[in-house]
């Protein structure tokens, strides 16, 4: 079961990583590994890397073409690809994903300058997905177990659109996606 993990994830990456990245100049397979390249410069623990990493396999997982967000449709993508890695890691991957559109939210809502710092597809797929969090949002979000490894990869995520970066390949982390796997291998 690992290494069938480890296997898709790496094909997703590989495959379905040259979908474009939204409005960006860059693909999915780049603005992955770039944000996980940010994580692991940043020092941060290897759930963290992975989750930056995977954060947006919700878009390689679903049919719903390469933009819906172009049609007014919020992919979800968020809630796909934390569903997709439950039960195959646990929260520390898995709740940053699960969390880090509501960080943009967050984000939003409590830093007056960061929407202006948004990429254009950010600030589209925003409005589809709630708009900057009131105040009320804001205290509930903060009292979430990730909260902050969240707004972390979500400022990976805003940082990860550079063309031609040179990163690691998405071999490089193997080693972490295979350490933070619930159960180790036989």
């Amino acid at each position: 079961m690992h290494e069938d993990t480890i296997a898709t994830i790496v094909e997703l990456i590989a495959g379905k990583g040259e979908r474009q990245y939204g409005l960006s100049a860059i693909n999915q397979r780049a603005h992955a590994l770039q944000a996980a390249h940010l994580a692991e410069q940043a020092g941060c623990e290897p759930g963290l890397i992975v989750a930056a990493l995977v954060h947006d396999i919700g878009h390689m997982v679903h049919d719903l073409g390469e933009d819906p967000a172009k049609d007014g449709i919020d992919d979800r993508h968020e809630a796909l690809g934390a569903a997709w890695l439950d039960g195959r890691f646990g929260p520390a991957v898995t709740e940053p994903v699960r969390l880090h559109v509501a960080a943009k939210r967050y984000l939003c809502g409590k830093e007056s300058d960061y929407f202006a710092r948004l990429s254009p597809d950010s600030v589209r797929s925003l409005a589809l997905q709630g708009g900057p969090m009131s105040a009320a949002e804001i205290t509930a979000f903060e009292a979430r177990p990730h909260f902050s490894e969240a707004v972390q990869l979500r400022r990976f995520d805003e940082g990860a659109k550079v063309k031609g970066l040179e990163v690691p390949d998405v071999r490089h982390y193997v080693p972490l996606i295979r350490a933070c796997l619930l159960m180790p291998l036989q």
